[in-house]
Formats: C-alpha cells, structure tokens, sequence
C-alpha cells in the first residue's frame, strides 16, 4: 500500500511538472522496441513487459523464442516478432519436421497463451558482407520451411515470416534512384523478395547512420541526424536533408524497379549508441532518437513512401556480454541502462509524460564496490594481468578514449575493471581480492559522467532484495534526467 502511494504521488508530480513544462505531445503511429537479452543480469522479463506497457511501447522484436519471455507478454497485446537466432537456419533448412517443430513449440504454443505474435524473423542480418556467405545456401530454404509451417499450423494469416536483413543488401552507385540490391547476392534476394510479396510479408532492413559514421572519417556528421543542417544530396528533383530517408528510399528503389514496388517496409533497428565511442555518448543519442521520433511524428513517410514507417529501436535495454567485434558500442544500444533507468529524456510519443519510465521493483546486490587499495603504488607489477583478467571477464567497453569513463586516472581505470568483474561475479569476496591489489568500498567511486555500476540481483536466486530503488527514488531519477537534458 505504501509503495503504491509512493508511486501514485510521483505520477501526480511528473504530470504536474510537464503540465508546466511542455503543452503537446507528439502522436506517432507506434514505436517498436527490440529486447536484446545478452547481459550476464537481464533484467526479469516480468520487469522490462511493465516496463514496455508504461512507455506505451507497443511493439517488441526479440532475437530468440525464449519461453519465459513470452510468457511474460502473455495478455498484454503487445505485437512480438519473435526471432531465430542464425545457427539454427542449417537445422530449419534441411527438415521440415524440424520447422513444424519449432513453430508449434514457439508460435502455436504461445499463441494459445494470448501472446499476439505477428511475425517470425528467420535469422538477423545473414547476408552481411563480413558473413562471407555463410547462410546463404540456408536462410531461404529456412524460410521457406518456417512459411511452409506457419501455414500448415493455421497461422499464415495472422502470423508473417520475414528475414531481417542489413542495409548493405542493396547499394546505390548515386542517388537512392540508382539503388538495387547487391549484386553478388542479387539474384538470391529476388528470390527471397517475391516469396515474401507472395505470402503477403514485409522486407524487413536495419538501418544505422551511426555506423556510417564510426566506419567512414569522410562521412558528413550531420547528415546522419534529423535537424535539417546537413548539405543535402540530390536525386534528380528530390533533395534529402538525412541518411535515414535517403537510404530507406534506396530500398524503395530497389524493390520497385525489381517489380515489387508497393511491398511493405519495416525498419527492424534503428537506433544510437550511448558508450564505447567518441561519437557515441548520450547527447547524440538523445539527438539522433528524438530526432527520429520527430521526424516519423507526422506520418509523412519519405519522398518515396509517403505514410507511416514501421520501425523498432534499437534497443531496449544495454546488454553487457554482446560481442564486441564490431565495436565497443556494441554494448551500449540500449536506450535505458542495464538495471532499467533511462539514459536521457526521449518522448516517444506514447504517454502523455513525454519521457521514458524507469523499471520498477529492481533489485540490487549491496551498496559496495571493488577498487584498487590506494596503498598500492601503479607499478606494482601485479596490476596489468588483474586488469586483463578482470576486462576479458567483464565489460570494460566504458574505458577509453572520448568514453563515458574516459576522463579517469590510472587508478580510476583499474578500479573500474575491477569493480566490473566484482560485480558480474555478485559481489563475492574472492572476485575483489586480485592477488591482494583490490579493497571493498561503501565509498561510490562514480564520478562526472562514469558511473560504477551495483550489479542487480540475479532473478534465479531467490534471495531477499539487499538494495532496492522504491517508486519515490525512481521518480525523483526520471525528475533528474529531465532537468539535465533540458538545461
């Protein structure tokens, strides 16, 4: 009844706040949300389904068909793309009864649970570059059996296979009017893009300007955001202010000259890392997102789709065990924090808010931390193999040039590592003793923009909350976030 209270008295006192503060609301078609789980806590899926039903979010895409999850979303009415992850296109391609199988276990069952699954992503971006071919001779025979299935189970109205696919299947050699699909992948993605346009699914891209910009020194920064300064690049009559229009319209192209030029489009993750990066810190992805937002507010669509766009944002939640081989960023999507606190003030659109709600009922470890025993002199010789041990064990992806941590001393930097495996490790004693160099501090070592994380309590434990952050707290996070944005 307290908490209930506490909570109660916070949304009366945001609401007051933005009665103030802000007199409109954007109204968009609905935004998706992509709900990656590669993190060494995730949050329960009880927690993140309250949390995407109080950011209005109506849409989610996950990466698996993990039971749990979906049971979470059972009721909601939440739309689910559910996901097969890449090493099971061999599996799905060669056996039908392995098809039949996995959809009757991971879409008829939960369907029957009211979960509202509207679609099937046969793999994640199989046919990037840097794959080599790998899944080429699997994803479309997958897809067919999964179709083939869908069907068979009753589902092929209801529920629509699609392959998300990376931007880098098409190609444009000028403008996006010159835009075709790749052409050492050409003829095979015809074949896949008239079996969806015949079983009435969308081509489904990842679209990222901020790769764009992380790969190529030349690009022109910005060009990849939404404000309207950037030199535009014109296509014939059409001129285009932003990366996002001029790429989705390449699509366009590339589909209508291929004779499917009215096929259904959804952008299955766009979105703006926080960490990791020099360009990837929080200012820009407030920027990049509100800015995205914004610009799919209207409904207006692009030069060459008018009309609502279909997009997920990339991602939900931060997830510190992704692999980091495209980038230390990788790790870093999310648009709230591992432990659900939202990283910037971003409206969606969806609540009358107008900012994002942080998890409730979050669970932490103690209110301690690991650091290196100011004793200890920074050429003790000890220090560089317990700083790799512990950052090959943990996420050290904050450390670095232009990072959120970046601006720390020698001892702040092996703290940090150190404190990242402590935590990882759920606070136990033997993870901070690094062969005597590592001290427990109540003392919070968090500083300017790095903060040292208190790893949440792992949901199979079953133990007591040691730590909890209360509505009232949360409330007064959310407050926080709002005036620093805005000032």
């Amino acid at each position: 009844m307290a908490d209930s209270k506490q909570n109660m008295e916070c949304f009366i006192f945001i609401f007051g706040m933005f009665f103030f503060i802000s007199t409109s609301v954007m109204h968009v078609n609905g935004i998706g949300a992509n709900w990656g789980t590669q993190s060494s806590h995730p949050l329960s899926p009880s927690v993140v389904v309250r949390m995407l039903r109080e950011n209005g979010i109506q849409k989610v895409k996950l990466f698996d068909a993990d039971y749990n999850t979906l049971s979470a979303l059972s009721g909601t009415n939440i739309e689910v793309m559910v996901g097969i992850p890449n090493d099971m296109l061999s599996t799905l391609a060669s056996s039908s009864k392995a098809a039949d199988k996995w959809v009757s276990e991971n879409v008829t069952q939960h369907l029957n649970n009211k979960v509202n699954i509207r679609y099937v992503a046969v793999a994640n971006e199989p046919f990037l570059a840097t794959y080599n071919g790998t899944f080429l001779r699997t994803t479309f025979p997958a897809l067919q059996n999964i179709q083939n299935s869908l069907i068979k189970a009753g589902h092929a109205n209801a529920v629509k296979a699609t392959v998300p696919s990376n931007a880098d299947v098409y190609a444009s050699s000028g403008g996006p009017s010159t835009g075709d699909f790749r052409t050492d992948i050409h003829d095979y993605m015809i074949q896949i893009v008239k079996f969806l346009s015949d079983n009435g699914a969308p081509f489904t891209v990842n679209i990222y300007p901020f790769i764009s910009l992380y790969t190529d020194p030349d690009f022109p920064v910005e060009y990849a955001f939404f404000d309207g300064n950037a030199t535009p690049v014109t296509d014939g009559s059409t001129s285009y202010y932003n990366m996002f229009d001029a790429n989705y319209d390449t699509l366009v192209w590339a589909l209508q000259k291929n004779g499917f030029g009215n096929m259904p489009i959804i952008v299955g993750e766009i979105g703006w890392p926080t960490d990791g990066d020099m360009n990837a810190n929080v200012k820009l992805a407030q920027r990049f997102n509100q800015g995205f937002m914004s610009h799919i507010a209207n409904g207006k669509g692009t030069p060459m789709r008018p009309g609502p766009i279909d997009a997920y944002l990339f991602s939900l939640i931060d997830e510190d065990q992704k692999s980091i081989q495209p980038g230390n960023f990788e790790r870093h999507w999310g648009v709230f924090t591992y432990d659900g606190l939202p990283k910037y003030q971003l409206n969606l659109g969806t609540t009358n808010l107008g900012s994002l709600v942080p998890a409730k009922g979050v669970q932490y470890e103690q209110r301690q931390w690991c650091v290196l025993k100011p004793s200890v002199k920074l050429d003790d010789s000890r220090i560089a193999p317990s700083v790799s041990y512990a950052c090959a064990r943990a996420d050290c992806t904050s450390l670095g040039y232009e990072t959120s941590c970046g601006n720390l001393d020698a001892q702040g930097n092996i703290s940090y590592a150190f404190n990242s495996y402590y935590q990882i490790q759920d606070q136990v004693d033997e993870a901070c003793k690094f062969d005597g160099l590592g001290a427990v501090t109540k003392s919070d070592p968090s500083r300017d923009t790095c903060r040292f994380g208190i790893m949440i309590v792992p949901e199979e434990s079953g133990s007591e909350p040691r730590f909890h952050v209360p509505g009232i707290v949360s409330c007064i996070i959310s407050i926080s976030i709002l005036f620093l944005t805005m000032y």
